[in-house]
Protein backbone atom coordinates (compact mmCIF):
# COMPACT_ATOMS: atom_id res chain seq x y z
CA UNK A 1 0.00 0.00 0.00
CA UNK A 2 1.42 2.99 -0.79
CA UNK A 3 2.38 5.61 1.84
CA UNK A 4 1.44 9.44 2.11
CA UNK A 5 4.12 11.99 0.86
CA UNK A 6 4.97 12.41 -2.91
CA UNK A 7 7.66 10.78 -5.09
CA UNK A 8 11.64 12.24 -4.60
CA UNK A 9 14.35 11.77 -6.89
CA UNK A 10 17.15 10.09 -5.12
CA UNK A 11 20.80 8.58 -6.06
CA UNK A 12 20.47 4.50 -5.92
CA UNK A 13 23.36 2.23 -6.66
CA UNK A 14 23.65 -1.28 -6.99
CA UNK A 15 25.25 -3.74 -4.61
CA UNK A 16 26.13 -7.31 -4.71
CA UNK A 17 23.63 -8.87 -1.59
CA UNK A 18 25.58 -10.48 0.74
CA UNK A 19 22.89 -13.11 1.49
CA UNK A 20 19.71 -13.62 -1.00
CA UNK A 21 17.75 -15.30 1.35
CA UNK A 22 14.33 -14.61 -0.05
CA UNK A 23 15.39 -12.15 -3.24
CA UNK A 24 16.23 -12.33 -6.91
CA UNK A 25 18.57 -12.84 -7.75
CA UNK A 26 22.64 -11.56 -6.76
CA UNK A 27 22.38 -7.88 -7.48
CA UNK A 28 20.39 -5.48 -5.89
CA UNK A 29 19.63 -2.05 -5.73
CA UNK A 30 19.20 0.57 -2.78
CA UNK A 31 19.82 4.09 -1.83
CA UNK A 32 23.38 5.66 -1.88
CA UNK A 33 24.86 6.68 1.11
CA UNK A 34 23.42 10.28 2.44
CA UNK A 35 20.08 9.97 0.48
CA UNK A 36 16.91 10.65 2.20
CA UNK A 37 16.40 6.98 2.86
CA UNK A 38 18.32 4.89 5.11
CA UNK A 39 20.82 2.09 2.67
CA UNK A 40 18.45 -0.85 4.63
CA UNK A 41 15.74 -0.07 2.36
CA UNK A 42 15.48 -2.32 -0.21
CA UNK A 43 14.41 -0.88 -4.34
CA UNK A 44 11.61 -2.27 -6.68
CA UNK A 45 12.56 -0.80 -9.96
CA UNK A 46 13.59 -1.53 -13.23
CA UNK A 47 15.27 -4.44 -13.88
CA UNK A 48 17.56 -3.75 -16.11
CA UNK A 49 19.72 -0.79 -13.40
CA UNK A 50 20.77 -4.44 -11.79
CA UNK A 51 20.98 -6.64 -15.11
CA UNK A 52 22.64 -4.05 -17.75
CA UNK A 53 25.07 -1.87 -15.76
CA UNK A 54 28.25 -2.62 -13.35
CA UNK A 55 27.89 -3.86 -9.35
CA UNK A 56 28.34 -0.30 -7.64
CA UNK A 57 26.52 1.56 -10.41
CA UNK A 58 24.57 4.75 -9.66
CA UNK A 59 21.75 6.12 -10.83
CA UNK A 60 19.43 8.83 -10.18
CA UNK A 61 15.44 7.82 -9.97
CA UNK A 62 12.45 8.79 -8.70
CA UNK A 63 10.82 6.70 -5.85
CA UNK A 64 8.09 6.40 -3.04
CA UNK A 65 7.87 4.72 0.39
CA UNK A 66 5.75 1.84 0.04
CA UNK A 67 5.22 -0.91 1.80
CA UNK A 68 3.92 -4.69 1.33
CA UNK A 69 1.88 -6.57 4.02
CA UNK A 70 3.98 -8.97 6.15
CA UNK A 71 6.89 -7.46 4.21
CA UNK A 72 7.48 -4.02 5.42
CA UNK A 73 8.48 -0.36 3.85
CA UNK A 74 10.54 -0.66 0.26
CA UNK A 75 10.75 2.14 -1.95
CA UNK A 76 9.03 1.52 -5.54
CA UNK A 77 9.88 3.42 -8.73
CA UNK A 78 8.07 2.53 -11.79
CA UNK A 79 10.19 0.77 -14.59
CA UNK A 80 9.16 2.77 -16.90
CA UNK A 81 10.48 6.11 -16.34
CA UNK A 82 13.37 7.65 -17.25
CA UNK A 83 16.98 6.79 -15.20
CA UNK A 84 20.13 9.08 -15.50
CA UNK A 85 23.12 6.57 -15.14
CA UNK A 86 25.17 8.73 -13.03
CA UNK A 87 28.47 6.37 -12.95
Amino acid sequence: MAQHGDYKEIIVESYKATSTSGLHGDVHIRPAPNQFYSQALKVECAKRLSRDYPVGTRFKIRVKLTDREGEGEYLYSYFGWPVEVLK
